[in-house]
């Protein structure tokens, strides 16, 4: 493949090898997320709703009966959402999830998946995981490694108060 330059018929080199990083990040998420979208939509879901799901999922195989409150949703998820709960609504609307509220504290909202929301998870993991297979794959696991660390470092700004990363 093409470096991202020749890729996107870039004239001029970039302004700085940040920005170049940035574009090639960018222009990977778009390439990779593609597929997933098609996926997810084939099933009724948009890819925040499948992180929902996925989030519930977990709260359910670790015995959190009442699920997990609406407000720590948002800091679970993958892709950061502007309304989490409309995105909620949508999915309690296909019976995917279901809310109650805490008897002791009216304002607190629980949200639990329910036994249709866990049935469409467990037939979506095997065609999920192919396709990260399909999309990285071709990684070594040393390569997939590093590329991990690299993220999770390019995420983590210095802080500039005591200089560390």
């Amino acid at each position: 493949m093409a470096p991202l330059r020749q890729e996107i018929n870039k004239r001029d080199p970039f302004e700085s090898p940040e920005q170049e990083v940035f574009l090639n990040l960018v222009r990977t998420q778009s390439m990779l997320a593609g597929e997933f979208f098609a996926l997810f939509k084939k099933h009724g879901l948009s890819e925040a709703g499948y992180n929902v799901l996925r989030i519930l999922r977990g709260a359910h195989l670790q015995k959190k009966a009442r699920g997990v409150r609406s407000s720590e949703i948002a800091g679970q998820m993958v892709v950061r959402v502007p309304d989490v709960t409309r995105l909620v609504d949508r999915l309690v609307d296909k019976g995917l999830v279901e809310r109650t509220r805490c008897t002791d504290d009216r304002r607190v909202v629980y949200v639990a998946i329910t036994k249709p929301g866990l049935k469409l998870l467990d037939k979506m993991d095997a065609p999920v995981l192919a396709l990260h297979r399909a999309q990285l794959g071709h990684l070594s696991e040393r390569e997939l490694a590093s590329l991990n660390k690299l993220l999770e470092k390019a995420r983590r700004r210095p802080d500039a108060a005591n200089g560390q990363a």
